[in-house]
């Protein structure tokens, strides 16, 4: 079957075609699960080690929580930092100063310091195959990891339909300035950019960072406190419906979103229908066929359960029992 380009139509799996890769899926919504799944595909991490954590804005109240981040870098990274960009919307993490200080108020400085790539300067990195940009302009300091570990809290956006890999990668390590400015704007300049357009630029972004680490990267997605809203509204952000489900992770960017977005779909419509609504008005699919279009990845995928013996499982296993999201 050709690619679907029209980002508001979801495709079954049986609809895909082409190779298989592997994503590894827990129930445990804790730090001890986040390790299980990173533990099957953390080999090709080493050397300076970046994690990509979507931070939150003041007091949000569905981020990853900083506790697991810190149980995770104690055991599997010591040494690793935490990396953000700063935004380029004007609110509490537009400049350096105005995040360092959001960084405090949501825990993180309790344990680490966090990166941000792009308190000193830019860095151009090239854009293979892409339609919309030659290159992206990335947070300087990024250029000084040698490996990324992304991990992701899996929800719904106002524009993207989505955050998951993809927009946590090529929103989030676009500097504030001209990168994030380059992804939200025309060719006029002029902030609006939606739908297809806005999903294959925030992809292209993905694919310059994702290039530049070669097969040095992991995608961990979390699928707890699915909101349709992004961890930018803060405490802004519309309630959580959408039930808790658990944590995947693969070395194929497109899998494991595939996979998060194949598990939204497989719960029961009363479940799913807020976020399905949010990624599909929005066209936030287009996200997941651009990537397969320009070489990003696999749209499937073999689903290993870790808590039952790696036992090959369904999106549709992975989410029965599942238990509506009460608050």
């Amino acid at each position: 079957m050709a690619i679907s380009k029209d980002g508001s139509v979801y495709v079954p799996y049986e609809d895909r075609s082409g190779n298989e890769s592997i994503v590894y899926f827990t129930r445990d919504l804790s730090a001890a699960g986040l390790m299980r799944v990173y533990d099957r595909v953390k080999d090709v991490i080493g050397g300076k080690v970046a994690i990509k954590v979507h931070t939150g804005e003041e007091h949000g109240p569905n981020i990853i929580p900083p506790v697991w981040v810190r149980e995770f870098m104690e055991k599997e990274s010591p040494d690793a930092r935490i990396i953000e960009t700063n935004t380029y919307y004007e609110w509490a993490r537009y400049t350096t100063e105005q995040h360092r200080n959001t960084l405090k108020i949501n825990g993180w400085t309790d344990f680490t310091e966090v990166d941000i790539l792009d308190e000193d300067g830019t860095a151009m990195l090239p854009v293979n195959g892409g339609k919309w940009f030659t290159e992206m302009s990335v947070g300087d300091h990024l250029l000084s990891y040698d490996s990324m570990i992304t991990l992701t809290h899996f929800k719904g956006h106002s524009l993207g339909g989505f955050g998951g890999s993809n927009k946590n990668i090529g929103i989030g390590c676009a500097d504030g300035r001209i990168g994030k400015k380059m992804i939200h704007t025309n060719e006029a300049g002029m902030w609006g950019v939606v739908e297809e357009e806005l999903m294959e630029k925030i992809t292209e972004s993905t694919k310059s960072v994702i290039d530049h680490f070669g097969k040095n990267v992991v995608y961990v997605n979390v699928l707890r406190n699915m909101s349709v809203s992004c961890d930018c509204e803060g405490v802004d952000a519309e309630p959580v419906v959408t039930p808790n489900v658990g944590i995947l992770a693969s070395v194929d960017i497109l899998a494991a979103d595939q996979a998060s977005v194949d598990m939204v779909a497989a719960m029961k419509e009363e479940d799913h229908h807020a976020l399905m609504e949010r990624m599909s008005s929005r066209h936030g699919f287009r996200q997941l066929s651009y990537m397969k279009e320009i070489g990003m990845g696999n749209d499937r995928y073999i689903l290993i359960d870790v808590d039952h013996d790696d036992a090959r499982i369904t999106a549709a296993d992975a989410v029965e029992g599942v238990v509506p999201f009460e608050g």
